[in-house]
């Protein structure tokens, strides 16, 4: 993996991906399955040093962390708790034998099933888990200590299980405070710390609640709060605390840090979607890809993909088709499914669960399938060295 190359990075039901272009991304090539085929919930990169992550597991292996410090060629596990094939092994010398296992315990034993996010900022990188906790790692994933600020915030009894269970699945950190982080959660909404993780606000207020219309979706708008089910989040570029994100009903817009968020899904054809994009230098340039519901089958209205950009902050929005599927598109795209690269114009890459890969390199005026014939894509991530 070369400096000035673009990869993208793809967690995937059958283990990690990586879809290389190059310089001027194009002549896109994929190799795989690595991370020993399990299930990889999000894959990410130091653009630095070109050391990636994979973050997955499940019932059966447990959860882990995988790291590769020569482009993906090799990869070592760190396992951070058992699963099922753990307790086959401990009564079966001989499956034991055949996957080389050993009764060293993880060191979280059987506290959380999977990895479901990673995030590296200001040297530390960062794990969130099913259920919802928060680790952290100095030694770039080698070993690891549970952030027990959030998991002892007084609201934690109360939270509640999304479709795919309390998963913390989103964290945002601020580029120039390495104290200041947010995360999200599903189903129990957005946190934030301003000391390191030691406490954490929950934040989730509505910035005109009185003129919030009564809806009678369960994700909705209510009691003063946006819906908690948060799907992604993401820091736009800036000094401010300019955040979006994608919420099971609607796409929401905090300038201050989300402290109060305001609705922005006018112009959108559906208040359900998952991933939310800004681009890499301008704050107002957003992406995000409305389904048409979460009882209607979760696919693109009118089975027509389109990624929907705004160049205003979610004041207007714009419908980008060209190269995308018009005709029978039944594809979903999850939460943690869309990547960026920091190139002039800025790419945009996006999975989806029917295994293709779409990229735009001119912020969403064309797109193009880069990859297909996948396993079930679960996160896009983009390591950009250029």
């Amino acid at each position: 993996m070369a400096d000035g190359t673009v990869t993208v990075l793809v967690g995937t039901t059958k283990g990690a991906f990586l879809v290389s272009g190059g310089a001027d991304r194009s002549g896109w090539s994929v190799t795989g399955p690595h991370c020993g085929g399990w299930p990889i919930n999000h894959v990410i990169g130091d653009p630095e040093t070109g050391t990636l992550w994979a973050g997955g597991g499940g019932d059966w292996h447990g959860a882990g962390v995988w790291r590769s410090e020569d482009g993906g060629e090799t990869w070592e596990l760190t396992k951070l708790t058992k699963g099922t094939m753990d307790e086959w092994a401990a009564n079966d010398p001989e499956f034991a034998a055949m996957i080389g296992w050993t009764d060293t315990p993880p060191p979280f034993e059987d506290k959380f099933s999977q990895i479901w996010s990673l995030h590296y900022a200001h040297g530390t990188l960062y794990a969130g888990t099913k259920p919802a906790r928060l680790l952290a790692s100095k030694d770039g994933g080698r070993t690891w200590d549970h952030l027990e600020g959030l998991a002892n915030h007084p609201t934690a009894d109360s939270w509640s299980p999304g479709a795919a269970g309390l998963v913390l699945h989103t964290i945002v950190s601020d580029p120039s405070d390495p104290a200041k982080m947010w995360i999200g959660i599903s189903a129990a909404g957005v946190f934030a710390t301003e000391d390191g993780g030691t406490s954490w606000e929950r934040r989730n207020r509505l910035s005109n609640a009185e003129s919030c219309a009564h809806h009678d979706h369960p994700a909705a708008p209510r009691d003063g709060d946006i819906g908690h089910c948060v799907h992604n989040m993401m820091r736009a570029p800036g000094d401010g605390d300019l955040l979006y994100q994608q919420n099971h009903h609607g796409v929401w817009r905090s300038t201050d840090g989300g402290r109060s968020w305001d609705d922005i899904t006018a112009g959108l054809p559906s208040t359900f979607g998952f991933p939310i994009r800004v681009h890499p230098r301008d704050p107002e340039t957003i992406f995000t890809l409305p389904l048409n519901g979460d009882m209607e089958g979760r696919f693109p209205p009118d089975a027509a993909a389109a990624v929907w950009r705004s160049r205003d902050g979610g004041q207007t929005w714009q419908d980008m088709r060209k190269g995308l599927p018009q005709e029978a598109c039944y594809f979903t795209v999850l939460r943690q499914a869309m990547g960026g690269d920091r190139r002039d114009p800025a790419g945009v890459y996006f999975g989806t669960n029917s295994g293709s890969v779409f990229a735009t390199a001119d912020e969403g005026e064309t797109w193009q399938e880069i990859a297909r014939h996948m396993p079930t894509i679960l996160a896009v991530e983009v390591l950009d060295r250029g």
